[in-house]
């Protein structure tokens, strides 16, 4: 047995949350396995791509070691969905609460939010979940787990501390970190990130969010809903510029409505620190803004982890910015070696990266073909309400020329919605022009995450929008729009022509 590089690892703050966390995902007492004389398959990265990867593999009767540097689990469970989740949960609480009045509850004593329980309440659920994750857990499959940074030595072989892991395949699965910006005075002012956000203990009174993508928007409503002074700044004129404009602007409405305040258009010129404040010095245009802050959290996108692994020794060819290079079989240019999840998709979610696994899994191991340009990928943005997308919408369908019809249901004419007090939203399908094959759609709904998944199944089983009208839905839900935009594209489908014969046709039948 070998020792880890570095079996050290300490997550803030240091209660017994943490530290069984840590127990599961990097156990300070691991020792690392004697290699194998050759394996199947190694893994690099146990974040979610790696960890399903090994798991399949491992299950199919293969050889394989994985390795992992820091934490088995990944962002997804350490730094993102899991501790986001919880706080986004917490924070929609606070907001119902604030709200109780209008469903005839009284709360006469308002909404006190205990930031401190919160948190700890995340990182008891959080090392709940753990286990499934744990290196003792992999162990039992079958995988052998090696904690320590991994590194390319030969085109076959991977080194990790001593150990010299020879390989029939590989692959790559050690996804991405957050970025900072050259803005100066960032770095001397300190900030924080998805990666150091959920080692917060107290909430900061103010907090200026750079960044108004996916995170930025969730963590800048839900650290509002808290009670903190927040301040969101992006350079585009809008939060979530990459989705559909008029779901955007709901979600930004919301956002405001629970106190987030906004710069638009805007240019930080440079951040200073004075004792514990922070100050920055924003261009909007001709506007400029001088904003006090007590923390800063900057959510500007993502990095992919290729620095340390040796990819030039393996042949495999990379780009800093949008990582390792795959084809649609997610091979690198080595044969040997492939990659999946955030260190090679643009589509940086964990259900993503978890399809993506199975794609390696098939073709590194059984020769296969599986492509993942097949898969169908929805994505959700857990604001309240949420945003949740699949295929095109229509600013992607005129961008690449694509003729679609347009069908929408909103959600103020949804009987469940109504009742919810949740009418902000809709259901937006997009269809090709001269068939009713779906190829888009966007939902704006408290639970839009769990509502994109009817339409996702239809993309990918060939059913078409009419076909959704004849699906029963419970009465009253609000899944129920999905149904009625099927009703508004059967609609066009009787034209005059159509009236006129079937008048004639009862005419006939009396």
């Amino acid at each position: 047995m070998q020792r880890p590089e570095s079996h050290s690892v300490q997550i803030l703050p240091p209660d017994q949350y943490n530290y069984q966390l840590v127990a599961n995902v990097h156990p300070p007492d691991w020792h690392n396995p004697q290699p194998q004389s050759k394996y199947n398959l190694v893994v690099i990265g146990a974040g979610t791509a790696g960890l399903v990867t090994a798991a399949g593999a491992a299950g199919l009767g293969a050889k394989v070691a994985l390795v992992e540097r820091h934490l088995m689990g990944g962002d997804c469970l350490n730094v993102g969905c899991v501790p986001s989740k919880a706080l986004i949960r917490a924070s929609r609480t606070a907001a119902e609460v604030r709200r109780a009045s209008e469903f005839g509850v009284s709360t006469n004593d308002g909404v006190q939010v205990d930031f401190g329980a919160v948190m700890e309440r995340m990182r008891r659920l959080r090392a709940e979940i753990s286990p499934n994750d744990s290196a003792s857990r992999f162990r039992e499959l079958g995988v052998d787990v090696f904690l320590g940074q991994a590194s390319f030595i030969a085109p076959d072989k991977v080194q990790v501390g001593d150990a010299v892991l020879r390989f029939s395949k590989a692959a790559i699965c050690t996804g991405a970190r957050a970025v900072a910006l050259p803005i100066p005075g960032l770095e001397e002012a300190g900030y924080l990130t998805n990666e150091t956000v959920f080692s917060l203990t107290e909430l900061p009174a103010r907090l200026a969010v750079i960044g108004g993508g996916p995170i930025g928007s969730e963590m800048a409503q839900s650290f509002a809903r808290f009670g903190a002074e927040v301040t969101l700044i992006e350079q585009a004129g809008q939060v979530l510029v990459r989705e559909d404009d008029d779901a955007a602007a709901i979600v930004q409405q919301s956002m405001t409505d629970d106190g987030v305040q906004f710069l638009f258009n805007a240019r930080i010129t440079g951040i200073s620190r004075h004792g514990n404040e922070r100050r920055i010095s924003v261009e909007c245009g001709t506007e400029r803004h001088e904003l006090a802050v007590d923390a800063i959290l900057l959510s500007v996108g993502r990095a992919p982890n290729v620095d340390g692994l040796g990819l030039e020794t393996a042949g495999v060819d990379y780009d800093r910015r949008s990582g390792v290079r795959v084809d649609d079989r997610l091979r690198t240019t080595n044969r040997r070696i492939f990659a999946a999840g955030d260190i090679a998709s643009k589509y940086k979610f964990t259900h993503a990266a978890d399809f993506l696994a199975r794609i390696v899994i098939q073709n590194a191991l059984f020769m296969g073909r599986a492509k993942a340009s097949s898969l169908t990928i929805p994505w959700c943005t857990y604001t309240d309400p949420e945003l949740a997308h699949v295929g095109l919408s229509d600013k992607h369908a005129a961008e690449q020329g694509v003729a679609i019809r347009t069908f929408r249901q909103d959600l103020a004419d949804v009987d469940r919605a109504i009742l919810d007090g949740e009418t902000a939203g809709f259901v937006k399908i997009h269809v090709e022009q001269a068939s009713d094959k779906i190829v888009g759609a966007t939902v704006v709904a408290a639970h839009a995450g769990d509502m994109i998944s009817e339409i996702t199944v239809a993309m990918t089983r060939g059913v078409g929008l009419k076909s959704l009208a004849s699906v029963i839905h419970p009465y009253p839900t609000q899944a129920e729009a999905i149904r009625r935009v099927g009703d508004a594209y059967n609609r066009t489908r009787l034209t005059p022509t159509v009236k006129r014969l079937f008048k004639k046709w009862l005419a006939w039948t009396r």
